[in-house]
């Protein structure tokens, strides 16, 4: 985080930008349910952080209201602000893949990838066959969050599920070595059951990584098709 006033000043402004971060564009007044603060102590701490381009204001009309009724404020963080957040250890990953890369090759990078999502399949795939297949999106969302990447699901309009993850740790050593991003997409595709495609990245720029989880019902009819063409 930038510097700010010392103490507990500091500590509050960084405890509103993380909150930003986690949860999305957000209102003033919901950073304050959460966080216990006065509405003018949210203000305070939100005027300072968009003065610091960490957060940026945005404008959102209700769904349903055409025209009529007072447009949402919601604070988002920026990129400058998420950048503030990455973890020390990115630079430290970038600098040890481009070594493997130079010493091993590409593929020695992507089994390296690979090596790194295989704790989180090992720790939830057990989870995965005990919960319901309109559920494993949300566990998935919670799973990736507690290791902080603060991520979060939602229906698809398009049909299916979308998740989101709002923080990457190795935003940095991804744009550089895509194995990782495909790595982690090969991961949610098996623990998930299900299709997946990967929107966007944070890596390449965009401000969410966003990932569409086809319906179970495609996997399950694929599935099928591909139990009678092997029963031919």
């Amino acid at each position: 985080m930038p510097t700010m006033e010392p103490g507990s000043e500091r500590g509050t402004r960084a405890r509103v930008a993380r909150l930003i971060l986690e949860h999305g564009p957000i209102a003033a007044a919901a950073l304050g349910e959460r966080l216990g603060l006065t509405p003018a102590a949210v203000r305070r701490h939100l005027d300072a952080l968009v003065a610091e381009g960490m957060i940026e204001p945005r404008t959102i009309r209700p769904r349903g209201q055409r025209g009529r009724g007072r447009p949402a404020k919601l604070f988002a963080i920026t990129d400058a602000g998420r950048s503030a957040f990455e973890h020390a250890y990115d630079d430290l990953a970038g600098s040890a893949l481009r070594y493997l890369a130079r010493r091993m090759g590409d593929e020695a990078v992507a089994d390296f990838a690979r090596e790194q999502v295989a704790s989180l399949l090992h720790r939830l795939e057990p989870v995965m066959r005990t919960v319901p297949a309109d559920q494993r999106v949300q566990v998935l969302a919670q799973a990736l969050s507690a290791e902080g990447y603060a991520a979060s699901a939602s229906k698809a309009k398009s049909g299916g599920d979308q998740l989101c993850q709002h923080h990457c740790p190795v935003a940095h050593a991804a744009a550089e070595f895509p194995q990782l991003c495909e790595a982690e997409t090969e991961a949610f595709a098996q623990l998930l059951g299900t299709p997946v495609q990967r929107l966007a990245t944070i890596a390449h720029g965009d401000g969410v990584c966003t990932t569409h989880v086809s319906p179970q019902s495609l996997a399950d009819s694929a599935h099928k098709d591909k139990s009678k063409e092997t029963g031919r």
